[in-house]
């Protein structure tokens, strides 16, 4: 349903202002189906100046108070309806994604390579910082439910069977061994986590640490340059394959695992020189 915004002024020029937006059913033509209905309010005589600014418009008047609807055709706040709050849509450059360095890429001195992959692309850090995470950190993080357990789970019981092992347990606790063993693999030692910022940062950095099985992931990627292992290794081995990296898979994923991660104050807002020939839309003032 479309908004009514108001604004009633009282008391003379100078009195109070009260401002608020309503919503309502209505049903509009389909040529000013995506135009959103603001309602201004002026506390003025109607004249022919008023008038003289828009003669489609029509007016009514309540004490006083004069009101005309105006459609507008730019993008305007987003309404937040799982929080009821106004939130301002996010820019492109602003997106950000999570990344951690897990603790066989900080035991192969791996960290300053995969900071400078994904730092050369252009991408900003906002927050970095070497943590060892605790077990509750860590299925929080993952927050699988029992429909991928159960997926995975039945994915491994085939592997037993192919290789001539009778399975020992259900599908569904296989799926949350891999959880398991993750999370042993994960609160081994320290591993830097780290929010990068900028446009499509979610699918650059993806394509930079490239597919979650080394042994298969492209060339020229972070997994596929730097190791070797495989799922078939890791579960014959019956541990978390060993990746180098975790990277958001997507912007509402990435904004649930930074607040696990980072306080809100351990981001920092700041801008980089390079960010002028990024993103700028006129590139005024390059020649001396």
């Amino acid at each position: 349903m479309p908004a009514v915004g108001f604004f009633i002024r009282s008391g003379g020029r100078a009195g109070p202002v009260i401002a608020g937006c309503v919503r309502y059913p209505v049903r509009l033509s389909h040529r000013i189906l995506r135009c959103t209905l603001f309602f201004f309010a002026f506390e003025c005589f109607f004249n022919k100046t008023i008038l003289s600014m828009k003669k489609s418009l029509f007016f009514w008047r309540f004490s006083g108070l004069y009101l005309f609807p105006y459609p507008c055709y730019k993008k305007m706040t987003v309404i937040n309806r799982s929080s009821n709050h106004m939130t301002e849509p996010i820019h492109p450059k602003k997106e950000r994604t999570f990344v951690i360095v897990k603790p066989d890429g900080v035991q192969r001195s791996l960290v300053g390579e995969i900071i400078r992959r994904i730092e050369r692309t252009g991408l900003k850090i906002v927050a970095l910082k070497m943590v060892v995470p605790t077990e509750d950190q860590c299925w929080k993080h993952y927050a699988k439910d029992d429909t991928w357990f159960q997926e995975k789970g039945e994915r491994i019981s085939r592997q037993l069977v192919e290789r001539g092992i009778t399975p020992d347990k259900e599908a569904i606790e296989y799926g949350k061994d891999i959880i398991r063993q993750l999370a042993v693999f994960m609160t081994s030692g320290p591993v830097v986590a780290l929010v990068v910022e900028g446009n499509r940062s979610v699918d650059v950095v993806k394509k930079l640490v490239g597919g979650t099985e080394p042994s298969t992931s492209d060339i020229g990627t972070i997994r596929g340059d730097f190791t070797i292992d495989s799922y078939d290794l890791s579960g014959l081995d019956q541990r978390a394959v060993r990746n180098l990296a975790h990277c958001s898979d997507k912007p509402e994923e990435a904004e649930r695992e930074i607040v696990l991660w980072f306080d809100k104050d351990e981001l920092i807002p700041y801008r980089l020189v390079q960010e002028a020939i990024l993103y700028d839309v006129n590139l005024d003032g390059i020649l001396e």
